[in-house]
């Protein structure tokens, strides 16, 4: 099994925003800052956010952490739109109430938006760009291959979908109502799943030389894990993201790019 490893590219990533971010403060006195605010209370999300704090700390940006009620998270997001000391705001997901989702997100203005997430975002949403860098990372071109995205999520499966279509590529989609999935799924030449069901992505349904980045994640007795079963870990003739390390640490990197890139257009618009 060949692995598609985060964790193995990001150093020169989190080198190269360190400079950045030095070079920032050193030469227009700016101090970068994320603002994080979350409504739902899980061991997901605290795991989360302890490691965007950690990667901020270890590149010089600061990291804000507002834990509220859902009903509160309109005024914090309108104290953080107006604070120019912030420059990212993003909403942890998911919320308790996730019908509110979309009205939530959209009310980060849209040029402290680094998650990406709004209907017309500046920034790509940090998880669907990790997943392009990792790919892109191990030289693995998407040009001609059958590309399949099992979930269509808010965080990964939409977002990724529309940069794919923006770059000329189609993906099939795979959803709850998708009929002849397994079908579908077992032509795929690069399969991405970010459903957060343990266990979903069967070893039957991946075929011998497939390409599998497993962006699922869900917590099952206090353990972190992704979407693919452990049967698909024990083929080598599969090449597939680590069940630790493989999409999340680039995520956290996509995420402070964005940080660092609305600073610099901050300076721009001056």
């Amino acid at each position: 099994m060949a692995q598609l490893n985060g964790q193995d590219l990001r150093g020169f990533i989190k080198e190269r925003q360190a400079k950045q971010v030095r070079q920032l403060k050193q030469q227009y006195k700016l101090q970068p800052k994320l603002a994080i605010i979350s409504a739902c209370d899980n061991p997901t999300i605290t795991t989360y956010v302890n490691l965007k704090k950690k990667y901020g700390s270890d590149i010089g940006i600061d990291v804000d952490y507002y834990a509220v009620k859902q009903q509160d998270l309109a005024a914090t997001i309108d104290s953080l739109n107006k604070d120019n000391s912030v420059t990212g705001i993003i909403v942890q997901l998911p919320l308790q109430d996730k019908s509110q989702t979309n009205e939530i997100i959209a009310l980060v203005d849209k040029f402290k938006d680094v998650d990406g997430l709004s209907s017309d975002p500046i920034y790509d949403a940090a998880t669907p760009m990790a997943i392009i860098w990792l790919l892109a990372g191990y030289g693995i071109d998407l040009k001609g291959k059958k590309l399949c995205i099992i979930g269509y999520g808010k965080l990964v499966g939409e977002p990724l979908d529309k940069i794919w279509q923006k770059s000329g590529l189609k993906a099939s989609i795979i959803d709850i109502d998708t009929k002849n999935r397994d079908e579908i799924i077992m032509a795929a030449d690069v399969i991405v799943t970010a459903v957060g069901k343990p266990g979903l992505l069967k070893s039957s349904q991946v075929k011998k030389g497939a390409v599998v980045v497993d962006a699922g994640v869900a917590s099952e007795k206090g353990i972190l894990k992704g979407d693919a079963e452990d049967a698909i870990y024990l083929r080598d003739d599969v090449t597939i993201t680590p069940k630790k390390g493989g999409v999340g640490p680039l995520t956290v990197s996509a995420l402070f790019d964005n940080v660092i890139r609305a600073c610099n257009a901050g300076i721009q618009s001056k």
